[in-house]
């Protein structure tokens, strides 16, 4: 796949750019609850700060604002206020939430028009938002010279080489609610991986496709067809749960005991792998030298049921391979665990990395290609 001009290699003195950043950052009560996304893009501004730009103007979307009344609680303020903190320069202007504007996600010309006034050059380094093809992704590439920043550039070399030419034994592992959306992912990665471990909302989609009792879990029923298909393809590469932390109710406080399949309560549900299927995951692991992570193996924003996820986490920074963590909730998970900083890459992308995976056109970095 031919790779976009980088930042890097942009002459940037004395000219006003426009930077697409991924600032969607968490919030609780309106302060910032984690600021990953905002460091992620310090290093591409510092880089045309430092390289002379004489105005930097950030933009990016925060959450999903659907009405006037959502404009108090996704307004870009406290963002603004944390990038100016990290990176005080008088250059640096940060614009309003880009989904304020109706003609965001519906790429219109007008919006896009807007956002490149005055401008020299666009630098997009948002890859959690280059699978939108929104007016501040891929409309303003036709009115203004366009450029891949750092972060973005780290993200497609990283699953560039991912994709070309994988160190083997390759383990993937993936979790998450849902199948039906990440079909055809799961089968680029059994194409690829000479195993596929499988929890989480997904796993139990597994396992009722394989004729397992799952009582009232979380099940992708779309995608039960699916996942037969696959388990009929792949046989023993696929390793299911063998066990399972199963809970009366969704609740941190419900009781919750160790079952094995056949002793599942038909009306609780799973709520995270057992200690038996932690064991039976990092002897499947043990000998990567490639491991691909993408979704959580249990419900666990709920610490007593975040037991199986985080025991993973810390079976992977453990190993002499190249462990790459597939963004959003796994990103979220590793972080929580303490170990983002011993994998390989920790994406920042969820919905980017799955369809870059799966070898679609992300219409952000089509863009960039084409200017």
């Amino acid at each position: 796949m031919r790779m976009p001009r980088s930042v890097s290699e942009a002459d940037v003195a004395g000219k006003t750019v426009l930077v697409r950043a991924d600032l969607n950052v968490p919030l609780e009560d309106g302060h910032i609850a984690d600021d990953t996304r905002i460091r992620g893009s310090l290093p591409t501004l510092e880089l045309l700060l430092a390289n002379g730009a004489a105005e930097v103007r950030v933009c990016s979307h925060l959450g999903r604002p659907k009405t006037e009344e959502d404009h108090a609680k996704y307004a870009i303020a406290p963002v603004e206020q944390r990038l100016r903190e990290l990176l005080p320069d008088a250059r640096l202007r940060v614009l309003e939430n880009t989904r304020f504007a109706p003609g965001e996600t519906k790429n219109d010309e007008d919006f896009a028009r807007e956002l490149a006034d005055g401008c020299d050059l666009y630098v997009n380094d948002a890859f959690g938002s280059a699978h939108r093809a929104h007016a501040s992704t891929e409309g303003v590439t036709h009115h203004l010279p366009a450029v891949a920043g750092l972060l973005l550039q780290r993200e497609l070399d990283v699953l560039q080489d991912l994709l070309s030419e994988p160190a083997h034994p390759f383990v993937a592992i993936m979790g998450g609610a849902k199948i039906s959306d990440k079909i055809g992912v799961v089968e680029k990665l059994l194409d690829m991986a000479d195993r596929l471990l499988v929890g989480g909302g997904m796993g139990n989609t597994f396992a009722k496709a394989a004729g397992q009792e799952v009582g009232e879990s979380l099940v992708d029923d779309d995608g039960l067809e699916a996942a037969r298909r696959f388990l009929e393809k792949a046989g023993d590469r696929i390793v299911l749960p063998v066990d399972a932390i199963a809970a009366e109710h969704l609740r941190a406080d419900a009781y919750n005991l160790q079952v094995t399949p056949d002793e599942m309560p038909p009306e609780w549900r799973i709520v995270d792998i057992g200690p038996r299927t932690v064991e039976l995951f990092r002897a499947a692991v043990r000998d990567a030298r490639t491991v691909v992570w993408n979704g959580p193996l249990g419900v666990f924003e709920m610490e007593p049921f975040a037991k199986g996820t985080l025991a993973l986490a810390h079976t992977l920074a453990g190993l002499d391979a190249v462990t790459i963590i597939g963004g959003g909730d796994t990103a979220a998970a590793v972080q929580q665990a303490g170990v983002a900083g011993k994998m390989t890459h920790v994406s920042t992308g969820g919905g980017a990395f799955l369809e870059y995976l799966e070898g679609r056109e992300l219409p952000g970095v089509a863009a960039l290609q084409d200017a």
